[in-house]
């Protein structure tokens, strides 16, 4: 009986370190285990921080590059602006002394044209001198006085031969006040009451230049064939035809 007994002692002892060192394996085996996942995982966030690192580049890159690119068309907006002034105001130098040579002859005209019973007769030298007094406000840039005064003359002379002068040249002045819509009516007036004015063809271009500015795009394109159609021949038609292959490539 104690042969039995010293028996099992003896393996219950045996088999106690071999338990313990068992147990110490898998302990380190977990230990192993964990830090190869931790390893993985510490690999991946550093490839995942260096993605976002590289794509936060990137986005700076794009960044940079499009607010050199605005700037760029920015430029090029001012400086067609700039030209786009620089021709209408080379247009309206032109008008001016194209004017000024016409007036004499259109007044001499207006002597030998009936006038109205009913109206008034004006004096043609106050006349003459209040429409030069317009004009030289609006040679001068003062657009807000130069509208006041060809109203004005337009409202006190209603027969005058130059009254179609006048008229577009009050249509200029709200043109230059950037006032586009009731510039464009303004210069319609002239082809519409004196068809047969030298000023007819001239307001129509830049009438339809007042529509383009006030956005009535399509509106400036019928003005413009309107031009082409009542006057084919002279430089408003010419400048017309090249203006609608500008606002309209396709109709022309």
């Amino acid at each position: 009986m104690r042969a039995r007994q010293l028996v099992l002692l003896c393996c219950v002892a045996y088999s106690l370190p071999a338990q313990a060192i068992f147990s110490d394996g898998e302990a380190r085996k977990q230990i192993v285990e964990l830090r190869t996942e931790l390893t993985r995982t510490g690999e991946a966030l550093r490839q995942r921080v260096d993605g976002i690192a590289k794509n936060q580049l990137d986005f700076a890159n794009q960044i940079e590059t499009l607010r050199a690119d605005v700037a760029r068309l920015t430029g090029q907006i001012e400086v067609l602006t700039n030209s786009l002034e620089a021709a209408h105001k080379r247009q309206q130098d032109f008008y001016v002394d194209l004017d000024n040579r016409l007036r004499k002859l259109e007044t001499a005209g207006a002597a030998a044209t009936p006038q109205d019973q009913v109206a008034p007769k004006a004096d043609p030298q106050t006349e003459m001198r209040d429409y030069d007094a317009a004009l030289g406000l609006f040679r001068g840039g003062k657009y807000k006085e130069a509208q006041g005064a060809f109203e004005t003359f337009i409202a006190m002379y209603p027969k005058a031969a130059l009254l179609p002068n006048a008229t577009y040249w009050l249509g200029s002045s709200l043109y230059q006040l950037k006032q586009f819509d009731k510039a464009a009516e303004v210069y319609g007036k002239v082809p519409a009451t004196w068809p047969n004015d030298p000023k007819a063809p001239d307001a129509l271009l830049a009438r339809a230049n007042a529509q383009v500015e006030a956005k009535d795009v399509k509106g400036a394109i019928q003005t413009l064939e309107f031009l082409i159609q009542k006057y084919p021949s002279g430089s408003a038609a010419e400048t017309a035809r090249s203006r609608i292959k500008t606002l309209a490539p396709k109709k022309r």
